[in-house]
């Protein structure tokens, strides 16, 4: 069987060819429109062709591409676009209607007709899927430009909003690379992507996020074989990877924990044996799931630690992983990761502390606007990105958790990920998210919520035999709630803010 390649999504296919004359075509036309060097380029879009295409046209011009969470409401969106300075905003033609009178005047609209298939996926009416009337279409106005004209391509990356625990979404705007830092870029992202010229892959995390939005991008510039999916599931999953014979994969740690509660009868029915190399990221991953993963794909199942802000600073392979079993990897060449106590020392071997990091031929950034934020997270020259670890005497890293999530019982330091680790391999827990809520005698106390597999089939009692013999006493959550669903980001991680809010409200504090 002879195996396309370029790009597919639902029933549409674009050629490697095809691809980069689209997009030349579309830098073409974002240069006529004032996109230059330095400018941004707004996307409120699905995983679809256009925002590939509108991205790799921003960076051609050394210009900035803008991903917009689409779950974002218009006032939301119309901050990002004022922050910003968008020149352009494309988005799809469903979305419009709702940010449209939020939308700055000067600010140029390109609508994309809203797939088949992402119609289909959000259950969203086809009439609602048409380019309104009186805005440009972007796939007709790509046509209109001469790709021929296009200039020879400049370096630039995305600008990434990341979400804070308080305040305004901050724009992580990096300085554009010289070529030597270029080139260490592009071989440090081979190295931990494990890229390979031909690859065949396929995206279903959205691309709007800081690692599916590189991965992406630069898994379309591999001449191989990308499937744009419009959402996580993980029987289609499974289903892709035996037609397509797919290579390689970015995954993020829920979607090992779905795919591992599918029946076993279901995992049996999908040849995954083309998997070659799969990465994963963007949260702490279960150590029962994890292994459970390999056990099924093989040692293929790597790792790597980083954030927005600062790039993968550690990796770990899937061997190495196995022999120090829950790291998230060591420090990567040029790249400098301390652990630092509260008494401001970096920690020695096994104490734990806040995690600084740096890249060193990272280009480096601030935040757009707001370059008092960026300071606010700098330690001599390195940052955090707010977790907290712990170095073991190999030099691999472990995280407890994000700092901010940290519960502070009666003067005792708990973090929650360790808890969330051993209740997510129990029998019947799809999902769960552990934090603190007020507590008159001890400061705060624990609160599990569990989303179980079936209402009903795990009761409070068995969560706390459970957890019993596999943390301390004094780890074991004194209040278990269960929801049929937990709040999430379409990338599967969990709005822990949402869930503490309503326990948080009346206490007139905030830890």
């Amino acid at each position: 069987m002879t195996l396309r390649t370029g790009l597919v999504s639902g029933d549409r296919h674009l050629s490697n060819e095809q691809m980069d004359e689209r997009v030349r075509g579309a830098a073409v036309g974002l240069s006529k429109l004032g996109v230059e060097p330095g400018a941004t380029v707004a996307l409120l879009l699905r995983n679809d062709f256009a925002f590939l295409e509108a991205t790799l046209a921003a960076q051609r011009l050394g210009a900035y591409a803008v991903p917009i969470n689409w779950h974002f409401k218009a006032e939301e969106v119309g901050y990002i676009l004022e922050d910003s300075a968008a020149k352009v905003l494309v988005a799809h033609a469903d979305l419009l209607a709702d940010i449209a009178h939020a939308v700055p005047a000067e600010v140029t609209v390109l609508a994309v007709a809203t797939p088949q298939d992402v119609l289909q996926a959000y259950r969203i009416a086809a009439d609602k899927g048409a380019v309104p009337a009186g805005v440009e279409d972007w796939d007709a106005w790509i046509l209109t430009h001469d790709p021929a004209l296009a200039a020879a391509p400049r370096s630039s990356d995305s600008m990434i909003y990341t979400s804070g625990t308080t305040g305004r979404p901050k724009a992580v705007r990096r300085q554009p690379p010289t070529p030597e830092q270029a080139a260490k870029v592009v071989a440090m992202r081979t190295m931990v992507y494990g890229f390979e010229p031909g690859m065949r892959s396929a995206m279903s995390a959205p691309m709007y996020h800081s690692a599916p939005n590189s991965y992406s991008i630069n898994a379309a510039r591999q001449n191989g074989f990308l499937m744009l999916l419009p959402r996580f599931d993980p029987e289609v999953l499974l289903q892709t990877i035996e037609q397509e014979k797919l290579t390689h994969l970015f995954m993020v740690p829920t979607m090992f924990v779905r795919l591992t509660k599918l029946p076993a009868e279901v995992r049996a029915r999908y040849d995954v044996s083309s998997m070659r190399f799969i990465i994963h990221a963007g949260a702490p991953c279960p150590p029962d799931v994890k292994e459970a993963m390999i056990d099924w794909f093989g040692p293929i199942i790597h790792e790597f630690y980083g954030g927005t802000e600062s790039g993968p600073a550690l990796y770990c392979t899937a061997e190495e992983w196995l022999a120090h079993r829950g790291t998230v990897g060591r420090v990567i060449d040029e790249t400098t990761v301390q652990v630092i106590t509260d008494d401001g020392r970096v920690a020695k071997t096994g104490e734990t502390g806040e995690i600084f990091m740096r890249i060193h031929y990272y280009p480096d950034f601030t935040y757009h606007n707001q370059d008092e934020k960026r300071r606010e997270i700098d330690r001599d020259g390195l940052i955090t990105c707010g977790d907290v670890g712990y170095f073991d005497a190999d030099g691999y890293l472990y995280i407890c958790d994000r700092k901010r999530d940290m519960v502070i019982v009666g003067g005792v330091n708990i973090y929650p990920a360790e808890i969330e680790a051993a209740l997510a391999a129990m029998p019947g827990v799809r999902d769960c998210a552990v934090f603190g809520i007020p507590d008159a005698e001890y400061g705060e106390a624990l609160i599990a919520l569990v989303q179980p597999l079936e209402a009903g089939t795990v009761t409070a009692e068995a969560v706390r035999a459970y957890l019993k013999t596999r943390i301390a006493d004094y780890k074991v959550p004194r209040q278990i709630e269960f929801r049929a669903e937990l709040p999430r980001e379409d990338s599967g991680k969990i709005f822990k803010r949402v869930l503490r809010e309503p326990y948080w409200r009346d206490a007139k504090r905030a830890v």
